[in-house]
């Protein structure tokens, strides 16, 4: 007996991948957009840097993002909520 996985068609995703800097947020995000194209969708993107360059000693570090929105039918803007979160 073989399971099929569920699978739906949907028309466009946005996903945020956020995590402390050097966390590897801005290359996740970069190579999952890369890979989308390469499927055929379209792809809009924004990075989100921390405000500091290198935190101060002692203290946490900035939190990185990097939202991208993916669609079948052409996108325009990254969109304003996230669907999916990855941690």
């Amino acid at each position: 007996m073989t399971d099929k996985p569920n699978k739906r068609i949907i028309e466009e995703v946005v996903v945020r991948f956020s995590g402390d800097s050097g966390d590897g947020m801005q290359l996740t995000g970069s190579i999952f957009s890369d890979m989308s194209a390469m499927y055929g969708n379209s792809v809009s993107t924004f990075p989100d840097y921390p405000a500091e360059i290198r935190a101060p000693q002692g203290t946490q570090g900035g939190v990185s993002g990097f939202q991208v929105r993916i669609g079948h039918n052409q996108v325009h803007t990254p969109g304003d909520y996230a669907d999916v979160l990855w941690r």
